[in-house]
């Protein structure tokens, strides 16, 4: 969605999950002068966006505050426009995600960066320049910027050491399609030729490889069978390596993927790296898998500083963890029992799901409202399996 800004030409995506997130950067882009219309179909949600009379390069705080990616705005607004000011996105609550690279790739480009009273502030004499840039650690929010960036910089851009997430491949080949010039795709070096101008988009988003790995950890911890539907196996590749590790039996089925349990649940370590690592995002599910293993598992968190709040919650539910740095120290227990827990981020808030699904009794989960911002009905689509689950409001809650 952001990279609508890089064109003056109709931007159209399809396959758009109905998040709050996913309202939240309609706001802010309609803040800039945007036009945008939501198709809600039986099967399909989409978006078209107009940035053809953009009015406002300025981000402001009461938006850019809830969401960090709104931060990906600061690049397509200097490309094209040549200035922007966007506020900082701010602290969050599994780390503290500096944009000192998002600054850094810009100012090489040319671009002056101030930082005044929480906002960004940056401004290009001319056209970005074109720069070789080595990120100094791998960051998949910098190289969605710098990419966005370079597409319309004047040269070539060569950027080193970048993320390689599957998200970022497919923004590459939405902005190719457009008739951007990347290559390198899914490397760690991505060549980006400038071009003057971007065309229209009619394109097909790829699906949440995120959502999907819950739901393949959701039939593990239920010793249950599901097919999840509209996931192309090779992005979840790493998760199914380490559950069928953990004793399941994961395979590849016609547009998606199969997963059964057939025994015992094996203690299985993992340590999250960036892609193709195993998923900082699919930590907490995983952990409420292990609470149940048949013996001791060690899970380190090499991305986020502060990505275990979920742990105190786990274990008002009979689960057996322990901290030390950054690694959690699990030891798998018979069974967990349903308890009155709190959710303190996205991923947090379905790993207590997936915990209260195997537990024995009822669990209330409050604070449900970070479930919305990554996953889409997903009370109804655990029903749909056969879960007793659903959504109720109140202080009681």
């Amino acid at each position: 969605m952001a990279c609508a800004l890089l064109t003056d030409k109709e931007f159209k995506v399809y396959n758009v999950p109905k998040l709050t997130d996913i309202y939240t950067m309609k706001e802010l882009l309609s803040s800039l002068g945007a036009k945008i219309k939501v198709t809600h179909g039986v099967a399909d949600f989409s978006i078209s966006i107009d940035c053809s009379q953009i009015n406002n390069l300025k981000a402001s705080y009461d938006i850019v505050r809830k969401m960090r990616a709104s931060i990906w705005v600061l690049g397509p607004l200097l490309a094209r426009f040549g200035q922007a000011k966007v506020s900082l996105p701010g602290g969050c609550a599994i780390g503290a995600r500096q944009v000192d690279l998002h600054i850094a790739v810009l100012e090489a480009m040319g671009v002056k960066i101030s930082v005044e009273h929480g906002y960004i502030k940056a401004k290009s004499k001319t056209r970005l320049q074109a720069t070789h840039f080595s990120f100094s650690k791998v960051s998949v929010g910098a190289t969605i910027n710098a990419i966005m960036a370079a597409v319309l910089a004047k040269g070539e851009t060569l950027l080193f050491n970048c993320a390689r997430e599957p998200e970022i491949v497919d923004l590459c080949n939405c902005l190719n399609s457009m008739n951007a010039n990347i290559s390198g795709i899914g490397t760690s070096e991505v060549r980006i030729v400038g071009v003057d101008s971007l065309g229209e988009a009619n394109y097909m988003i790829m699906a949440d490889r995120i959502e999907a790995g819950t739901y393949m950890v959701a039939a593990a911890i239920t010793k249950g069978e599901l097919n999840i539907l509209g996931i192309d196996y090779s992005v979840v590749e790493n998760t199914a390596l380490k559950l069928i590790d953990a004793g399941l039996e994961v395979t590849p089925i016609n547009n998606g993927v199969r997963v059964k349990y057939i025994g015992e649940l094996h203690p299985t370590d993992i340590q999250t790296h960036a892609y193709p690592g195993f998923a900082t995002d699919l930590q907490a599910q995983f952990m409420s898998l292990m609470t149940l293993s048949s013996g001791a598992t060690v899970i380190t968190e090499n991305i986020f500083e502060n990505r275990f709040m979920h742990v105190p919650e786990l274990c008002r539910m009979g689960a057996n963890i322990t901290i030390n740095g950054n690694s959690a120290f699990i030891r798998g227990v018979k069974h967990l029992s349903g308890a009155e827990v709190m959710a303190s981020d996205l991923r947090a808030s379905v790993s207590l799901i997936l915990a209260g699904l195997a537990a024995e009794g009822e669990t209330k989960i409050r604070r449900i409202y970070h479930l919305d911002r990554g996953y889409q009905a997903i009370e109804e689509k655990f029903t749909n399996c056969g879960a007793e689950i659903y959504r109720v409001s109140g202080d009681s809650v």
